[in-house]
């Protein structure tokens, strides 16, 4: 690996690779339910490529073996020479495994672990057309040097020979040669049919390319007097892929703008272009400029190879259109994106809450204020600080497919070991949130979809027994409400039987039988998120330990997140989880507890009413309320909060905020109600860290410091 590489350019490697890492694993999935897409078998196979572009132009030779293999693979399969099947997909998969490892490896820095040879010669033989035998060495090392790939390889029926390639120079040179104005089209430019009559099909052109890319059989030396491509100018990488220095010596060299357009013409057209054609074309309004030529004269920046978004002759849909205007060439390209630190976006975010608390303040001293002049320059401030807050909590949103990507295959692998037959079906994935609500996701959304797979949908023979279809179906959805994320989780599968949940629940003792018995229908299922509760008998590599629920119900109370959970016996499940947008800056309802304020998380808070404590009742020696039917327990959390409040006399009268904490509703007594406040998260000192009930503090309005509740954990500690 070039470790001495220029940091700049390896970031761009890193950027552009992953995204397209990120696209295969759900590229590949989709493929094996569709095996004849032809624009999804081009789109792997030019992610692969590109993949090994990069990792070329940087050394790192294991990554680029790799890919090469899986590459060739995708080759044979695009050119209808193999058919897709589960076994091939599991070898491409496990080689999709190897270089994610790989490309983790060069993201911190480290020289990435080859593949193992059992993988890469299974690979190579996949790449052989179906029912003909591996040759003896089809594992070829790829070498490559600043970008190029210059390993031999046998002839696999779909390439040709260097002498074809030469002639196919020399049909194109007299082509230009007959034709004076030929190099301002495309078409005349790249038509092969003038004079030498060894004309070549558009797939055995392809198969030229393909060649070029893979393995780079011709690279003659330059001629001399001529200036060679610069080793580390990576523009020809972009145009014709990423590795082949197209230099040959003689008269037979043509410029590389038109062996760009040769090759925009021919994957654009999907036609082999002819005399004809040509001279029915009519020319540009002005020249292309040759902005993308590999002459090392006119561009020396080194660049990162293997860019897909300027590789026209990869993507097969850019071709070069006569009727485009004319660009200077000198003219600078804007850039439209910038890559940023994420700790500097924490920096700003912290700054614009530091801001919103003093917009909070000004408020307050406005309100109280008779100027006319104050009030409108309050409320200008107002404006701008919500949108500027908007504004840097845009930039720390990220979609929701960044964990929803990773689906596909968990699911695929997942239905392949327990032998069932499931769809995966996912809405809303360019839905925004904070990016460390993205990460911090993951994981349970791993938990709650492997038990829809394991759980929720029955094996095949089960399903059509039961008059259903053999392929079960997991929905994955997101959808924002409000300053909130609802997530849902839902299969199609067997459901839950709130009998068994109970008989479970006295078996584990959770409950006692008569507690049991009086367990409502959502309450059994609500048991699924309990420590050590598991409905499996016995226990596997996917379930049966009881450990993942709890795990999920956990993370998500961290997140400040509510469950549910709704379930029809014989039609299925269907999880719901509630988080906040963000965790930097939180809405929050503001209370008073004797002469103190305190913050409570507004996505705990499900409803407030004034409630005369009369009528409260007692249940198992527990105050409860019971509203419209429900039953809430009931808690004076000022005698937990506020010091000496325990031996005063109970109010008549006093407000009720009912809380929600995962799939748990209770009620809160507090003494006042202030009304709602966007508060900043600010961490406890040293001294009160780990307080129990207290996620953090803040400053209020009129300047005073109020703690922020920790429902889940105030209740796990005082509400015994």
């Amino acid at each position: 690996m070039a470790l001495d590489a220029d940091e700049e350019i390896l970031q761009d490697f890193l950027v552009e690779a992953g995204e397209i890492l990120e696209k295969l694993s759900e590229q590949l999935v989709d493929l094996e339910q569709n095996p004849d897409d032809s624009d999804l078998l081009n789109a792997i196979f030019r992610g692969f490529h590109t993949v090994k572009g990069g990792a070329g132009f940087l050394q790192l030779d294991a990554l680029v073996n790799c890919c090469h293999s899986a590459e060739n693979v995708f080759d044979i399969l695009r050119n209808h020479k193999r058919k897709v099947d589960s076994e091939l997909m599991d070898v491409v998969l496990e080689a999709l495994d190897h270089v994610n490892a790989m490309f983790e490896q060069v993201r911190h820095h480290e020289e990435p672990t080859p593949a193992p040879e059992e993988l890469i010669a299974a690979l190579d033989a996949l790449a052989q057309p179906a029912g003909e035998p591996a040759p003896a060495n089809a594992a070829v090392a790829s070498e490559e040097q600043n970008g190029s790939d210059e390993a031999g390889s046998g002839d696999d029926g779909g390439d040709i020979t260097d002498d074809e390639f030469e002639r196919l120079l020399d049909a194109l040179e007299e082509e230009k040669s007959s034709a004076p104005d030929s190099s301002g089209d495309a078409n005349e430019s790249s038509s092969g049919d003038g004079g030498s009559g060894d004309d070549i099909s558009d797939d055995e052109f392809e198969a030229l390319l393909d060649q070029l890319h893979g393995k780079g059989q011709f690279s003659g030396p330059p001629e001399s007097g001529k200036a060679a491509p610069d080793s580390q100018d990576t523009s020809a990488a972009k145009v014709a892929g990423d590795e082949a220095s197209d230099s040959k010596g003689g008269d037979d060299l043509i410029s590389d703008d038109e062996f760009e357009k040769l090759l925009d013409d021919l994957h654009g057209k999907g036609g082999s272009p002819t005399a004809e054609t040509a001279k029915s074309t009519p020319p540009p309004a002005a020249k292309q400029p040759a902005a993308k030529s590999v002459d090392a004269k006119t561009d020396k920046s080194p660049q990162p190879a293997g860019k897909p978004e300027k590789a026209p002759a990869e993507n097969g849909k850019a071709g070069v259109t006569p009727a485009m205007p004319a660009r200077d060439a000198n003219a600078p390209v804007a850039e439209t994106s910038v890559r940023v630190d994420t700790k500097r976006l924490d920096d700003i975010m912290n700054m614009v809450g530091e801001l919103v608390l003093v917009r909070n303040r000004l408020q307050r001293l406005g309100a109280q204020s008779e100027d006319e002049h104050m009030h409108k320059a309050v409320s200008n401030l107002d404006v701008v600080t919500t949108d500027l807050q908007s504004a840097v909590m845009a930039t720390r949103m990220q979609p929701i497919k960044k964990v929803f990507g990773r689906f596909p295959r968990v699911v695929r692998d997942l239905a392949r070991s327990l032998k069932k037959e499931i769809n995966l079906e996912m809405h809303g994935e360019e839905t925004d949130l904070d990016k460390n609500l993205v990460e911090a996701l993951s994981d349970p959304l791993v938990h709650l979809v492997r038990n829809s797979v394991d759980h929720g949908i029955e094996a095949p023979d089960v399903r059509e027994k039961a008059g259903k279809p053999r392929q079960g179906r997991v929905t994955l959805s997101a959808e924002q409400e409000g300053d909130h994320i609802l997530l849902s989780i839902e299969d199609d599968g067997a459901g839950m039987d709130p009998d068994v949940l109970r008989r479970k629940a006295v078996e584990k003792g959770i409950y006692e039988q008569d507690a049991a018995d009086r367990l409502t229908n959502t309450e059994c299922y609500n048991l699924i998120f309990a420590a050590g509760f598991s409905t499996k008998d016995q226990i596997s590599d996917v379930s049966g330990r009881g450990v993942g629920m709890d795990v999920v119900k956990t993370k998500i109370s961290q997140l400040n997140g509510q469950l549910s959970v709704e379930s029809e016996l014989g039609k299925g499940s269907r999880i719901v989880i509630k988080v906040p947008l963000t965790l930097a800056i939180m809405p929050t309802l503001m209370i008073m507890l004797g002469d103190q304020s305190f913050a409570l998380p507004l996505v705990n808070v499900v409803e407030i009413f004034h409630l005369d404590l009369s009528k409260k009742n007692i249940v198992d020696g527990r105050e409860c309320i019971v509203v419209r039917d429900k039953v809430f327990p009931l808690f004076h959390i000022k005698r937990w909060l506020v010091k000496g409040a325990a031996g005063q006399p109970e109010p008549e009268n006093a407000h009720v905020v009912i809380v929600a904490m995962g799939t748990r509703r209770v009620g809160f007594v507090v003494d006042q109600l202030i009304g709602q406040e966007e508060v900043v998260i600010k961490p406890l000192g040293r001294a009160l860290q780990g307080t129990p009930g207290m996620a953090g503090a803040t400053i209020t309005g009129d300047g005073r410091i109020a703690l922020i509740i920790d429902v889940p954990s105030l209740l796990q500690n005082y509400g015994k």
